[in-house]
């Protein structure tokens, strides 16, 4: 009988065959067809609906109940000329998932006639169950109840499954008290507080200006790998990883995958969900090989960042459902193989205004320059003041096993920004002291100009191994991981710069009082910033162990595993940000840390559990079998009266694998009991650490000598497919 692992290399052989995806619409045409925007609302609302669902949408007012009950007709028409018979509140609760509850339009009169039926109230709120959900100890599981509310600046779109199509309207998640219990709602108000922050600071250089939005562009990376050979991996299908598997000969090393042509399978796939993508209105623009073989990326363009939030978390959605169609496997684990590049998915921030101007890319102008560096640098002093919190917010079990392997950025937060930058803030920074007054006005805007437009996009380099990178006219977030929602990350980014623009308004407005001259001011200010916040600039290789010495010397933070990054979140400092922006209560802050706490303690209770099953079930069979024959070939050997030199090859490779075996059963019984200890632990923080530190202790023991026995017993007797095949056969 075949093992599981040639059973489906059989069947990976036996059918070359996939699924071919017909040529579609331009993607113009196909772009936003399943989506109720601004478009198709003019063309189903009424006037008022119209203006009520406008201007909720750009000045984030609430829409009235009476406006619900017509543009929740309108949506049911719309939908229903779709072809939809169900709809969902959509929504992104403190799983890491989303979640959906679908109810038909279908309803029952009084007199028995059928009909379909969809009001203001269905679409402004709906009730999931809260206590199904997690919360932190916000609600005890008796307290049930939890409201979902539409969010209008998040357009509502149609899911097609199968033949099934549904009607899904993007909403925030809360207790009945209150508390926000999803990654949304504690967004939508860093937004917001950003927004107030960065107009107040605009106004000193354009009062046209009058809304602020922070904008995203994420790249997402994700390994492709064929299903059936990925079936036969308990580990993928428990953990979205490998736990176990060496190395195969050829890896990256090459570097011959990196931008390289697109396998045809995965070409197939890619326009495959890239048309699904399109119809619910995600602008996707590249799509390429990345690094490691099997992996890949797309990305797309900038949106505002809760719409671009909304579209990744949906798209990593579609990706993994569309594969299934194409036999594949879309993982999105941060490092689901040993020895090459896991994934992540970049955060590209910035701050785009009401009258077209980018406030991260230099102007063309002495005071478009002046504005651009106000924001540059407080950006700068934004993610200094903040780092641990920013180190937090992108902490996981996934990413503590990438962040630092060079490959991504290491967990000490730093900031790169090319050479033309850097000379332009020493220049500022030596003027430190000089009393601007005696200084002519304008020779002080034309010094910055002078500098400053010399930054153009092709001459600003790139460092892959910095965390937060400014690349032109953004930064570039790299250290969030491919699995994460970006909600997180955003959250805090957005929360950290209000922060950092409200305190710089009220020194540059105190200064200003003094009798000071406005661009004075500002730049008396900027400089206090840049000298403050230089010690987390770094221009050099953040995987060198040179520079984790010299971080240290400088006094920034390397915090490198989720249970103690995570305590970023529940200081004094993070609590008051927080709750002066009205971002989170200390309730919540405490909820949250409870939450991600309990997340990683059962990822790494799960991959535990699973390493010691596959080693049991899976590793040392097939090598005890081996062993059991090499045995028998020995004493065949001796009974043949063969001299003992002719067969010290076979007694050689029967000690180690007798080594091997026993070292993977000890350490697997060590790792059963440090569970047991850890799982003895009520604090969530002690259990947390309990498995960072001791469970998680023994993953690499046992692999190490798992991975020994894959080179040492027979290929035919092997259960798991291997390395050579996951990532190079499709």
């Amino acid at each position: 009988m075949q093992s599981l692992r040639l059973n489906a290399l059989h069947d990976l052989f036996a059918s070359s065959k996939f699924t071919e995806v017909p040529a579609s619409k331009t993607i113009s045409h196909l772009f936003g067809e399943n989506v109720f925007d601004l478009k198709q609302a003019r063309e189903f609302l009424s006037d008022e609906a119209y203006k009520s669902l406008t201007s909720s949408i750009k000045n984030q007012t609430r829409i009235d109940r009476k406006m619900g009950d017509q543009i929740a007709s309108a949506l049911k028409n719309w939908a229903l000329s779709k072809g939809v018979t169900h709809f969902t509140h959509w929504f992104q609760p403190l799983t890491g998932a989303t979640a959906e509850k679908h109810d038909s339009f279908f309803t029952l009169k009084s007199d028995g006639s059928a009909l379909e039926e969809f009001d203001g109230a269905a679409l402004i709120q709906q009730e999931p169950d809260a206590s199904s959900f997690p919360s932190g100890g916000l609600r005890a599981t008796f307290e049930a109840r939890g409201y979902t509310a539409w969010d209008p600046s998040s357009p509502p779109f149609i899911m097609e499954m199968g033949n099934g199509k549904t009607l899904c309207i993007p909403t925030i998640f809360v207790s009945y008290t209150g508390e926000s219990l999803d990654a949304k709602t504690p967004l939508l108000k860093a937004n917001m507080a950003l927004e107030k922050a960065a107009i107040d600071v605009c106004q000193y250089f354009d009062k046209n200006i009058t809304k602020v939005n922070a904008t995203l562009g994420w790249e997402q990376e994700y390994f492709v790998i064929d299903a059936s050979i990925a079936s036969s991996r308990p580990d993928l299908a428990m953990t979205g990883r490998t736990v176990l598997g060496h190395a195969p000969a050829k890896g990256q090393q090459l570097e011959d995958h990196y931008f390289g042509a697109i396998p045809e399978r995965v070409y197939a796939f890619m326009r495959d969900f890239e048309d699904e993508a399109y119809k619910l209105g995600i602008p996707l623009r590249t799509r390429h090989n990345e690094v490691a073989p099997s992996q890949f990326e797309c990305a797309p363009i900038f949106e505002e960042v809760n719409i671009a939030v909304d579209h990744n978390t949906l798209l990593m959605d579609i990706m993994t459902r569309v594969a299934k169609r194409h036999n594949l496997v879309v993982l999105l684990h941060e490092k689901p193989f040993a020895g090459i590049n896991g994934s992540g998915k970049h955060n590209n921030w910035s701050l785009a205004t009401n009258t077209g101007v980018n406030l991260l890319s230099p102007g063309k102008t002495p005071k478009t320059n002046l504005m651009f560096l106000a924001f540059f640098v407080n950006t700068i002093k934004a993610v200094y003041d903040y780092a641990d919190l920013l180190r937090a917010s992108i902490a996981s079990a996934g990413n503590d096993h990438r962040l630092g392997a060079n490959e991504a950025p290491p967990a000490i937060i730093s900031i790169f920004i090319g050479k033309y930058l850097s000379d332009t803030l020493n220049e500022i920074e030596k003027r430190v002291g000089e009393n601007f007054d005696e200084q002519d006005e304008a020779m002080l805007k034309l010094d910055i100009h002078k500098t400053i437009p010399e930054l153009l996009m092709d001459n600003t380099d790139r460092n892959r191994t910095s965390p937060f990178a400014f690349t032109g006219n953004k930064f570039e977030f790299r250290a969030v991981g491919s699995s994460a929602n970006c909600a997180g990350p955003m959250t805090v980014l957005n929360t950290i710069m209000a922060e950092t623009l409200v305190q710089f308004k009220k020194t540059v407005d105190g200064l200003i009082e003094q009798g000071e001259k406005k661009e004075v001011a500002l730049m008396q200010v900027i400089q206090k910033y840049i000298v403050e916040s230089k010690p987390v600039l770094f221009e050099g290789d953040g995987y060198s162990e040179a520079w984790e010495k010299e971080a240290e010397k400088r006094g920034l933070s390397n915090i490198k595993t989720t249970p103690l990054a995570l305590d970023a979140f529940v200081n004094t400092k993070s609590k008051n940000l927080f709750t002066n922006h009205h971002i989170y209560t200390e309730a919540e802050l405490e909820a949250r840390h409870e939450i991600l706490l309990e997340n990683y303690i059962k990822k790494i209770q799960i991959e535990a559990r699973v390493i010691g099953d596959i080693a049991s079930t899976y590793v040392l069979p097939p090598a005890i079998k081996y062993q059991n024959i090499l045995l028998e070939n020995l004493r065949g050997l001796k009974d043949a009266g063969f001299k003992e030199a002719d067969y010290s090859a076979q007694k050689q490779m029967i000690t180690k694998l007798s080594e091997h075996i026993n070292i993977i059963n000890i350490n697997v019984k060590a790792m059963i009991e440090a569970r047991k200890k850890a799982n003895e632990l009520h604090n969530h923080k002690d259990k947390a650490i309990a498995y960072c530190d001791d469970v998680k202790s023994y993953f690499e023991k046992i692999r190490y000598h798992a991975d020994k026995l894959e080179l040492l017993v027979d290929d035919e007797l092997w259960e798991l497919p291997k390395y050579r095949e996951l990532l190079f056969l499709r």
